[in-house]
């Protein structure tokens, strides 16, 4: 196998907990993707086998992982501090409930090249901790996370038509707790196009864009064929 080896990590694309992102100390050894949709059998008394089905909408989809944390060797007390975060992230954040608007930070999975959730973004649903170390004074030195996130409905803005302006496009100007990858779900609903927002505007360095950065949206299209 070949590639740079890559540490996978949860990172917050809409929303302002006070943590933004969780590094993995160890890669996920597997997750699940779950996907369904319901439908509707119309029953018939006379019929003399099954009826065909009815499409009755698409079910969000889930992921469900297990997230291992080890301080045994680093005893940096950073077990506690990672379970908190995940246990936060299950919480309406602050400023949405500022806003009479209660919405959970909507989180990204991102692991490299592993393309698999790459279009992914979901809340945390639910959040299981088992501890299963500690030292002599109680400090929890171990403890394993299994963690569930479901998908969130993906709603694209649109530009007003009497606006005069180009559709799809306009300024951001990146604030405090921000990336490329929140103004992408922001403005598309789709966290993987900060690929495209990088590209359009020139930006050798994604991951480092400086807090009042001025950024020019692309239109959907023009994203996707840069991202």
């Amino acid at each position: 196998m070949s590639g740079e080896y890559s540490k996978a990590k949860l990172r917050v694309v809409a929303g302002e907990p006070e943590v933004m992102e969780l590094r993995f100390l160890f890669n996920p050894s597997e997750y699940t993707i779950t996907k369904g949709a319901t439908w509707n059998r119309p029953q018939s008394s006379g019929a003399k086998s099954a009826t065909k089905p009815q499409f009755g909408g698409a079910n969000p989809q889930t992921v469900q992982m297990e997230i291992f944390f080890d301080d045994y060797e680093q005893n940096e007390g950073n077990v506690a501090a990672d379970v908190a975060t995940l246990l936060d992230w299950t919480k309406p954040t602050k400023a949405s409930v500022s806003k009479k608007k209660p919405e959970p930070p909507i989180l990204a999975f991102e692991w490299g090249g592993n393309e698999a959730l790459a279009a992914f973004n979901g809340y945390l649903k639910a959040v299981s901790i088992k501890y299963s170390m500690f030292d002599g004074s109680g400090k929890v030195l171990r403890a394993t996370a299994n963690v569930t996130l479901e998908e969130v409905p993906i709603e694209v803005k649109r530009t007003n038509p009497s606006s005069g302006g180009p559709s799809g496009r306009g300024r951001y100007v990146l604030g405090n707790g921000e990336s490329l990858h929140s103004i992408a779900f922001r403005e598309f609903g789709d966290a993987s196009l900060w690929r495209g927002l990088a590209a359009f505007n020139g930006i050798d360095d994604p991951l480092r864009v400086p807090v009042g950065t001025s950024v020019l949206i692309p239109t959907r299209a023009e994203a996707d064929r840069l991202a």
